[in-house]
């Protein structure tokens, strides 16, 4: 009789121990995938004075780039995001007063770019070129905020003696040479 208990009772724990799930103490979840927030990136403030002759006198021309933290960030096509830039461009007289103070935004150049440079594109520089004339030139550019990328809008700034400003479309980049503009490509601010 003992062993038909025993008997039994093995069944039972067979026939209950089938019935219940197997316990291993794994845990099986899905990982966490960390979000990678990129931050907002600068192209690089700069400063930069140069000291020229112009129209028989000294001047200090003080050329400053510093990143537009409040203006709209642009987006390039890599998902990178960068601020644009505000150039300062100062022409000190040889006693140290102003001649000539602007502030330039991308928005000034708006007109001379493609939607493209408006909406992914930052103001990357406006630098001297030259002194000519009645007129100081300047160099400046929209493009590509990627430091390795080369893809820009070449543009003219040209500063008369009254300090008016003509902002125009530069066809004929890095050549140093008079360079010919028609009226249609010309703007003038006062």
């Amino acid at each position: 009789m003992k062993t038909c208990y025993v008997a039994a009772l093995a069944i039972a724990i067979a026939v209950v121990s089938c019935k219940q799930d197997k316990r291993t103490g794994d845990i099986i979840t899905k990982k966490p995938v960390a979000e990678v927030q990129k931050t907002i990136q600068k192209t690089g403030d700069y400063s930069q004075t140069r000291q020229v002759n112009w129209l028989g006198n000294n001047y200090s021309i003080v050329v400053q780039r510093m990143a537009e933290t409040s203006s709209t960030v642009v987006d390039d096509a890599s998902g990178n995001k960068y601020y644009d830039n505000k150039i300062i461009v100062r022409i000190l007289r040889k006693d140290g007063t102003e001649f000539f103070k602007r502030e330039f935004k991308k928005s000034d150049f708006s007109s001379y770019i493609d939607n493209t440079y408006n909406e992914k594109g930052v103001l990357l520089g406006v630098v001297f070129d030259r002194a000519e004339g009645d007129n100081m030139f300047f160099a400046a550019s929209v493009g590509s905020p990627d430091k390795l990328s080369d893809e820009y809008i070449p543009l003219e700034v040209k500063v008369s003696r009254t300090g008016s400003v003509s902002i125009l479309k530069d066809t004929q980049q890095d050549t140093g040479d008079q360079q010919q503009k028609s009226d249609d490509e010309e703007m003038t601010e006062d």
